[in-house]
């Protein structure tokens, strides 16, 4: 799993190291992430006049995915929080569109070994 997770980007050498290089529990929270990505989505079609919610769900997966080093998601996921701050959704959309097939990916990595 961890081989794979690296090929689509995923910094693995450096979350074992934040986690002390407990692989075990590093598969563990790979569970949860997934767990959390299924219940916590971020639509592409989203209303570009209300989006505090959108807000509220992009910057939960960030910090999880920052916490795991799912390097992809992170980026793309600050990014989006930083561009909905700044008023500025259609920019925000289309790294959401852009970002969602990458993380079906990783998830369909970390489903396969679970």
């Amino acid at each position: 799993m961890l081989e794979e997770l690296k090929s689509l980007g995923v910094d693995v050498d450096e979350a074992l190291k934040r986690l002390g290089g407990n692989e075990a529990f590093y598969k563990k929270m790979l569970g949860r992430i997934q767990s959390m990505l299924e219940e916590t989505t971020v639509d592409p079609e989203f209303d570009a006049n209300d989006y505090q919610g959108v807000i509220e769900s992009a910057h939960a997966i960030k910090g999880a995915t920052g916490n795991l080093s799912l390097t992809p998601l992170y980026k793309a996921y600050t990014d989006i929080v930083d561009l909905l701050r700044q008023g500025n959704p259609e920019e925000a959309r289309k790294i959401i569109v852009d970002i969602l097939p990458v993380q079906a990916k990783i998830l369909e990595v970390i489903n396969k070994y679970q």
